[in-house]
């Protein structure tokens, strides 16, 4: 009888018990497996290499839907996964398959000898293998953690950088002030090639400014080099090629009108794909990123809703992703009450999340996120937004709250699942 095959998830599985006792952010563990592994990182198509607190993957698939829709091979590299692991590596615009996932972690287990390295670490070289092996015109890579020591900033010449807005996350990792932040997700920028950068808080723009001042790189920067704004029920992007007019992304919520100028801005500079090139219009229509302001219309969560009822969900979990859902629900959601279903890690600042929320929403459930030892407890986070003065309760798990809500709301109304991405990745695999 033939052995099972091995499975990704059991090699994954593997590589987290290689995880140092303390995390240190450092180049070296992962650089000496790529050296191990022949350097795969010097032989990539050209790089996008994308940093930030906010918008880095609604930015990236914005870039890849318009480079695809202009007929472009893209490969892609996003953290975290929402269900399946797989969602992290696109090959040439496909998720990568089981058997090549396997065949590439397993390399990198044996490359690695057993020696101490973080999950992200590994895996990156493992994603590195993958792009090096197949062709494409293009790479969209996105930072996991900071910039300047991220097992991404191997890259030695990317074509451009990119620098989403920057807020306050991962302090006990990156600093605590923006000005530290910043200055860690700068790292990305390299000696004479180009950044776009986002507009920013004043503080960690100057800091970023010097570290680019200090690499002599040409910053693209919003306001100075160009804007963005919604017109006539699309947007217009100004900038060094002239003005665009383009249709809204086919994301949802105002933020997502910066995003797209961000993108487009990266694509001036990457000079693949015109501005003017209908591809570029078609992109921005077709885009997708699952657990951003994602309307869910069908599966088990919403079969039990009262007809008229609406599901959202989104995975922000900082300070500026609850002021970006607060604003979006000021302008687009008065319409109907309001009610939160939230779950978020104990890491996570939850008043600074919670607290715009709390001037928008009828009330508040909060669930402990399943299978997660770092999450705050359902009564914790339900007992923070009681001090904010929102109606709170804690309920055993996403459906339940749903259940609850229904059940006292006297009026169609909205619900958002909100606070982290891995509730949201837990909410997309139980809806189906």
């Amino acid at each position: 009888m033939n052995a099972a095959p091995v499975r990704s998830d059991a090699i994954l599985e593997r590589l987290m018990d290689l995880h140092p006792k303390l995390i240190d952010l450092s180049l070296g563990r992962v650089e000496g497996l790529l050296e191990r592994l022949g350097n795969p990182e010097r032989s990539l198509p050209p790089v996008v290499h994308v940093a930030g607190t906010n918008g880095k993957g609604s930015v990236i698939a914005m870039l890849r839907a318009m480079l695809e829709a202009a007929g472009r091979k893209v490969h892609v590299y996003t953290s975290p996964h929402l269900v399946r692991f797989h969602e992290r590596i696109r090959v040439a615009g496909r998720l990568i398959d089981e058997p090549d996932l396997v065949r590439l972690l397993e390399e990198c287990e044996t490359a690695n000898e057993g020696a101490p390295i973080t999950f992200f670490e590994i895996t990156t070289a493992a994603a590195y293998l993958a792009f090096a092996r197949a062709p494409a015109d293009v790479l969209l890579l996105e930072t996991g953690l900071g910039g300047r020591l991220d097992a991404t900033n191997v890259i030695r010449k990317p074509k451009v950088t990119v620098i989403t807005p920057v807020s306050l996350d991962h302090q006990h990792f990156l600093g605590d002030s923006l000005r530290e932040i910043a200055w860690e997700k700068a790292g990305i920028i390299k000696p004479g090639l180009p950044c776009v950068l986002a507009a920013q808080a004043p503080e960690a723009d100057a800091a970023i400014r010097t570290r680019a001042d200090e690499l002599k790189s040409a910053l693209y920067a919003e306001g100075a080099d160009w804007s963005v704004e919604a017109a006539d029920g699309g947007l217009v992007y100004s900038g060094a090629t002239g003005r665009h007019a383009l249709p809204l992304p086919n994301l949802a919520g105002r933020h997502q009108i910066a995003n797209a100028g961000i993108a487009l801005a990266a694509l001036e500079r990457l000079r693949t794909v015109k501005l003017g090139d209908p591809a570029a219009a078609r992109g921005l229509t077709r885009v997708e990123w699952p657990g951003r302001m994602q309307r869910l219309t069908r599966g088990p969560l919403t079969a039990g809703l009262p007809d008229g009822w609406e599901l959202w969900l989104d995975g922000g979990h900082n300070r500026a992703a609850g002021a970006m859902l607060a604003a979006h629900a000021a302008e687009h959601w008065r319409d109907r009450p309001l009610h939160l279903i939230c779950g978020m890690l104990n890491s996570k600042d939850t008043a600074a999340f919670l607290k715009p929320l709390a001037a928008v929403a009828e009330s508040l459930c909060a669930v402990t996120i399943p299978g997660e030892e770092n999450a705050i407890s359902g009564d914790a986070l339900a007992a923070t937004g009681g001090e904010l003065g929102v109606p709170a309760a804690a309920a055993d798990s996403v459906a339940d709250g749903l259940a609850d809500i229904a059940a006292s709301a006297q009026a169609p109304a909205r619900v958002l699942i909100c606070g982290s991405l891995y509730l949201a990745g837990g909410v997309l695999a139980e809806n189906g």
